[in-house]
C-alpha cells in the first residue's frame, strides 16, 4: 500500500489535474491514504479574518506555526473543511470514492499536546506556552482499514484529538509517517513542488536512514521536516521512502522510481 502526502502547493485552487489522474491511477491498483498540507492557505484566511499568525523556530532549528486557540480553529475549518473537501472533488472527476476524516474521527489519531516549547531568536533560547500543537502518541489504523475495505481513499487532514479531548494541529508530514508506519506502508510518498532533496544545490538521488542526520544542516528549511518525518517512518517499518515534484511532466507514482528525478530514501 501506499501513503501519499500531498503538499500544500499541490492542493490550491489551481492544483494538478494530471496529480489527481495518477493517484486515481494507483488507487485502482493497491490502498492509498492521502494526507495533505495546506498551511499558506491557512494563513492567508486567517489573516484575513483578523487572526494574526506567528511562526516560531524551534531550539533544533524547525520553523512552523504557534497554534494558539483561534488559529486552531481557523486551522481546523480550512485543512478539513475547505482543502479536504476540494482534493475529494478532484478525486470525485477521476471516478473514486473520497472520503475526509481528521485524526479526531474515529479516534484514530491521538497527541499529547505540548505544554511549552523550546524556541530560537536569534542567540537566544527560551520556553513559551505550548498552545494547541501535539505530538502524535498512536494511530489506530481500523477506521482506515474499514474506509479502504469499503472502496473508499481516506483523505486525512493533520488535526488530531488530544488526549485531553482538545483539537490538535499534528504537523502534515508528522500525520504521514505516522500513519504510514502504523499501516506498515510499502511506501510514503511526499509530493512537493521541488524534485528532491537538494544539497548545496546539487539533487541528492538516494538516501539511507542514518544519512539524514549528516545532511539536516545543509538543507532548506522546507525540506527538514519531510526529512525527519522520512527517517522516523523508515525507522519504523515503513519500506521506502520517496520526495517528488507533483507537477512533474513524468510523475508516474505507480512506478516512482521511474522517474527522472526524485530522492529515495532507505533503511539503513
Amino acid at each position: 500500500m501506499k501513503v501519499i502526502k500531498l503538499g500544500g502547493e499541490l492542493v490550491g485552487e489551481r492544483s494538478n489535474e494530471m496529480l489527481f489522474a495518477e493517484i486515481a491511477n494507483v488507487a485502482k491498483l493497491e490502498p492509498v491514504v492521502l494526507i495533505h498540507g495546506g498551511g499558506d492557505e491557512v494563513t492567508y484566511i486567517a489573516e484575513r479574518l483578523g487572526v494574526r499568525q506567528k511562526f516560531v523556530t524551534s531550539s533544533s532549528g524547525i520553523e512552523s506555526r504557534y497554534t494558539d486557540e483561534e488559529t486552531i480553529k481557523v486551522y481546523s475549518m480550512v485543512m478539513s473543511g475547505l482543502i479536504s473537501k476540494r482534493i475529494a472533488l478532484k478525486l470525485l472527476k477521476q471516478g473514486l470514492r473520497p472520503f475526509c476524516i481528521t485524526g479526531i474521527d474515529g479516534l484514530c489519531v491521538m497527541a499529547e499536546r505540548k505544554k511549552r516549547l523550546l524556541i530560537k531568536e536569534g542567540d537566544r533560547k527560551f520556553f513559551i506556552e505550548g498552545g494547541f500543537t501535539g505530538v502524535i502518541k498512536n494511530v489506530d489504523v481500523k477506521v482506515f482499514n474499514m474506509l479502504i475495505e469499503g472502496g473508499f481513499i481516506p483523505i486525512v487532514s493533520p488535526v488530531a484529538i488530544g488526549i485531553e479531548g482538545e483539537m490538535l494541529n499534528v504537523d502534515s508530514d508528522r500525520m504521514a509517517s505516522a500513519i504510514a508506519s502504523a499501516m506498515k506502508a510499502d511506501h510514503l510518498i511526499f509530493l512537493t513542488n521541488v524534485d528532491g532533496v537538494y544539497v548545496d544545490g546539487k539533487l541528492i538521488e538516494e538516501l539511507d536512514a542514518n544519512e539524514i542526520e549528516k545532511i539536516m544542516e545543509r538543507i532548506g528549511q522546507g525540506m527538514k521536516m519531510k526529512l525527519l518525518a522520512s527517517m522516523q517512518a523508515l525507522r519504523n517499518g515503513t519500506k521506502k521512502v520517496i520526495i517528488a515534484n507533483g507537477f512533474a511532466e513524468d510523475l508516474n507514482l505507480s512506478n516512482l522510481e521511474y522517474m527522472s528525478k526524485k530522492t529515495i530514501l532507505t533503511p539503513c
